[in-house]
């Protein structure tokens, strides 16, 4: 007999692998043994009725459900009022390796400023009694030796999440004005008989902003002598998003004054700092390459690729499936994956935390909730300046498949543009890609297969990859070329194609088939509601150029052939080439037999299109099945 572990039976019966252990121990799993402390699941065993469930469901049309804490980055008040992913484990991970400086780089949205606001409340000295928001937590039953480490500490905190601003004059005024909000959250120093006046004089030009932007940069370091003069122990010094500002100073020009002025403030605050107990960062990058922590050898990273801390950041598929168990919609795990599971940090799959809580706060209506909480401009800029490789890949990724590269967790903004390795890099870092498999180098880096997570992203880079074409193609010439290909009006999606080619392409450089191929290929990508758009995949005896599958079986598959006349054809003979190549675009996806995967799969209607360029001309046939 074949067995199964905890982990394969808690997927295949969309239970938690704590429900399915708690099953197997108390005899509820017909033939389950335990061999070395593991339980072990007959494969053919049966999903057993789950009466605690039962009672949930019951019990949900007549006790309330705590709100879901969208948008809420204060732990207290999460804790306090809103259902909670309990992640204080991190703690413990944390206190028991005591690295001195830590680094966490995560894409936005993935919690990193609720996880920093769990590790100020929990360190910071207070005087009211802030035990309480973690004693029915998980670290608290870990032993006195972490308990005794609560609030005990001064703590500076501040966070760059929100400085965007186009230039180096508003950004240093947002940055000193944060900083003087957290010299005021620390106002008892202007009072201590611990703090001498020239250190309170720098105090109050912090706050009062007559402090020049050299002085400014120490204003970490002063502060955490200052705490650590008060209280008598070094501070922790917390800094969230710190790339943010750098990241927009990249795009808005103003990169070298950001990164000079970020590197002294956080080498005061980071390095050779007596006044330090621990330090915390978190961003998208680590931009290490550029001397922000310059000198800094007491900096430990955590990117995506490290398995410490992996399952802190994002939802674990565990955590999902008892979200869906509090709330009653089980039934939606499969779709919730679909759409926002596919990160993997670490060794760790992981779910896109703000998405699934708007998801479930929707009523489950898969949306691209992510898309809408930052500027994805750095896509639609990649695309493009992609060169044929580059854009080749895109393609790739578009179409489901993976793409192999050296990802280096240090990228730096400026190499972005030029460097193709950084530029999967970024994506990756960023959340717009996802490692399905990983081999580790001797620095720290790896060579990945990479790919787009989820269907979310996928429409992230649709949206972007269209807004790219803008200078090819309006918005409205590339709906009504949908609407056409749709509606199977072959004269008006002629008409359309041939406007377009009249009117808005200028140069031939790239005229070739893998031009008009991304030309019609990014058209088509839009209508992703409708279809699942794919690319030189193998169906029959060859490789379509471009399959659209719809997912309505009532509605007509698409195949089109694209076919591209050579330079060099007389002018009164252009007509009647783009004609004789378009009958055997058409000829090729029934000589072919193109449609049969999509027979395979259910679809009995068809819609074939061979299409034929030369230069800025278009000749369109078609036949249906």
């Amino acid at each position: 007999m074949s067995y199964m572990d905890v982990k394969t039976a808690a997927d295949r019966w969309e239970l938690t692998e704590r429900r399915i252990t708690t099953l197997c121990r108390d005899g509820r799993i017909a033939g389950a043994k335990k061999e070395g402390g593991l339980w072990l699941i007959p494969d053919d065993a049966e999903k057993p009725a789950d009466g605690r469930r039962n009672k949930s469901s019951r019990a949900m049309k007549t006790t309330a459900k705590l709100p879901l804490p969208i948008g809420v980055s204060d732990f207290k008040e999460l804790v306090s009022g809103y259902y909670y992913v309990d992640k204080t484990l991190m703690l413990k991970e944390f206190i028991d390796s005591k690295p001195k400086v830590s680094l966490f780089t995560r894409p936005r949205r993935f919690g990193k400023t609720l996880a920093m606001d769990m590790l100020k409340t929990f360190f910071e000295v207070s005087d009211t009694d802030t035990s309480k928001y973690f004693k029915n937590k998980k670290i608290w039953s870990c032993g006195e030796e972490y308990r005794r480490e609560q609030g005990k500490y001064p703590v500076i905190f501040v966070t760059f999440k929100d400085i965007k601003f186009a230039t180096w004059e508003q950004t240093y005024t947002a940055i000193r004005e944060i900083i003087a909000n957290e010299y005021l959250r620390h106002d008892v120093l202007l009072t201590s008989d611990k703090c001498n006046d020239f250190e309170k004089d720098y105090f109050r030009k912090v706050v009062d902003g007559t402090i020049t932007e050299v002085s400014m940069a120490r204003a970490f370091l002063e502060l955490s002598h200052m705490l650590n003069k008060h209280y008598g122990r070094p501070a922790v010094i917390i800094i969230d998003e710190y790339d943010t500002p750098i990241q927009q100073g990249y795009t808005e020009g103003y990169y070298e004054q950001i990164t000079g002025f970020m590197r002294n403030l956080l080498s005061g605050a980071f390095k050779d700092n007596s006044n330090l107990s621990y330090g915390f960062l978190t961003g998208i990058l680590r931009v290490a390459k550029e001397s922000i922590f310059s000198g800094l050898n007491n900096l430990k990273v955590n990117s995506i690729l490290e398995d410490r801390y992996s399952e802190y950041f994002g939802f674990t598929k565990d955590e999902i499936r008892d979200i869906m168990e509090y709330y009653g919609r089980t039934d939606k795990y499969e779709e919730i994956c679909e759409w926002y599971d596919g990160y993997r940090f670490g060794d760790t799959d992981i779910f896109n935390p703000w998405s699934v809580l708007n998801y479930m706060d929707e009523n489950c209506s898969a949306k691209a909730y992510w898309q809408s909480t930052g500027d994805n401009s750095i896509i639609r800029q990649i695309v493009a300046e992609a060169d044929d490789e580059t854009a080749d890949n895109l393609r790739k990724l578009m179409q489901g498949q993976m793409v192999s590269s050296y990802v280096d967790t240090s990228v730096i903004y400026p190499e972005i543009r030029n460097n193709p390795t950084t530029i999967y890099s970024f994506l990756l870092s960023a959340g717009y890609l996802k490692v399905v498999k990983k081999d580790e180098l001797h620095d720290g880096n790896a060579i990945c297969d990479i790919a787009i997570p989820n269907k979310e992203i996928f429409y992230v880079y649709e949206k972007e990859i269209l807004s790219a074409l803008t200078n090819v193609i309006s918005q409205s010439t590339a709906i009504a070329i949908q609407q056409a290909i749709i509606k199977q009006d072959v004269p008006k999606l002629q008409d359309n194609l041939q406007k377009l080619l009249l009117n808005s392409i200028s140069s031939f450089d790239y005229a070739h088939e893998n031009f008009y191929h991304g030309l019609i290929l990014g058209i088509c990508a839009i209508m992703n509601n409708l279809y699942r758009v794919d690319s030189n995949r193998e169906s029959g005896h060859g490789r379509y150029d471009i399959q659209l599958r719809p997912y309505d079986k009532k509605m007509p598959g698409i195949i089109i052939e694209l076919k591209v006349l050579k330079d060099g054809v007389a002018e009164s003979r252009i007509d009647s080439e783009l004609e004789a190549s378009a009958k055997e675009a058409l000829a090729q996806i029934e000589r072919q037999q193109y449609v049969t995967a999509m027979k395979q799969q259910g679809i009995t209607h068809f819609f074939k299109v061979g299409v034929s360029f030369y230069k800025k001309h278009v000749k369109l046939l078609s036949d249906t099945e």
